[in-house]
């Protein structure tokens, strides 16, 4: 997989803010990866850069899959951000270290309380193995496993092992996160005037207002002290949350950086996704360098000072998932 393309290729930008595409485009440079950005209180899809990229059937997501890992272990009192978790004798990691830092022992002892079926439903539930848009032509889901990898599951709760998730996926289940619980169908706009009447369309609503709270620490901590400083979080009124990814696609035969993002600035909401493929010097540092690009540029523009569009009825159109079978 090379590391640099032309990311802009092949792209249809009819409906799409031009002002987040440009800053989007800007920031991925010669990179041969996928940048979408969404408004997590409508899922509307602001700009999706390398649609060719965005709408197949995903990657590995790397440690990405770590904050439904740690929201699925809330859901089931496995862990509280506080729970000690002993990496040796004399050194303990919490819940808000090990997102900041990636740490891949404690959601591996994670993955092993939950067990396959439980962190297959949570999966399923915040939208993993599924297509997130409504109607987006072209759109392919990403993979869920139907049993656990041979690697095991500890892997795969720290390093997506045997799961294939699409840039659109992370999008829609970071925007369930910064909007407290509601997972949008993303939509994306054809024309103007398809954005301004867009209706926002509820997938389900997921029980997880009271968890954001605590996971909410460590995805910040990952841009101040972790592993996504690069993303540079300048502006104390503008937090960027986020969590980033680094792993090696066998499938794809392709280097992974990953970094799925959100901030929260007063009534806007938005979701940055970065995806890239490519050599070796591929990671998630780089990731959310690009993100942090991209949040800068948007901040220049004062977009996250924009009047909303009026709130337009929203359509719960599905809802639930069939729980674990153990």
């Amino acid at each position: 997989m090379p590391t640099y393309a032309n990311a802009v290729e092949g792209d249809n930008v009819d409906g799409e803010d031009l002002m987040v595409r440009r800053a989007a485009v800007d920031a991925l440079g010669p990179f041969n990866g996928a940048v979408v950005v969404t408004d997590a209180n409508t899922g509307r899809i602001l700009t999706m850069v390398n649609q060719k990229l965005a709408l197949q059937s995903g990657y590995q997501p790397c440690s990405t899959v770590k904050v439904p890992v740690a929201l699925a272990a809330l859901s089931e009192n496995v862990v509280d951000r506080e729970t000690p978790f002993h990496l040796t004798r004399r050194k303990t990691i919490a819940l808000t270290e090990a997102l900041a830092h990636s740490n891949n022992q404690y959601f591996a002892n994670l993955g092993e309380k939950l067990g396959f079926e439980r962190v297959s439903y949570y999966a399923r539930m915040f939208g993993l193995g599924e297509k997130a848009g409504l109607d987006i032509q072209g759109e392919q889901a990403g993979i869920l496993p139907v049993t656990e990898p041979k690697s095991g599951i500890g892997m795969m709760t720290s390093f997506g092992d045997g799961i294939s998730l699409t840039p659109l996926e992370y999008a829609a289940l970071i925007g369930a996160v910064a909007n407290g619980g509601t997972l949008y169908y993303l939509q994306y706009p054809k024309t103007d005037q398809e954005a301004l009447t867009l209706v926002p369309r509820i997938k389900r609503r997921l029980d997880i207002d009271n968890l954001v709270t605590e996971i909410k620490p460590g995805m910040m901590g990952a841009v101040e002290y972790g592993t996504a400083r690069r993303a540079g979080n300048e502006d104390p009124n503008l937090p960027i949350y986020g969590k980033t990814g680094t792993c090696t696609d066998y499938r794809a035969v392709a280097h992974m950086g990953w970094f799925g993002s959100f901030v929260d600035a007063g009534k806007n909401k938005f979701v940055v996704v970065v995806m890239l493929t490519g050599g070796k010097s591929i990671n998630g540092p780089v990731a959310s360098g690009v993100a942090g690009n991209v949040y800068r540029a948007l901040s220049a523009t004062n977009l996250y000072n924009r009047e909303p569009n009026p709130a337009s009825p929203t359509a719960l159109i599905s809802s639930t998932v069939p729980g674990p079978t153990s």
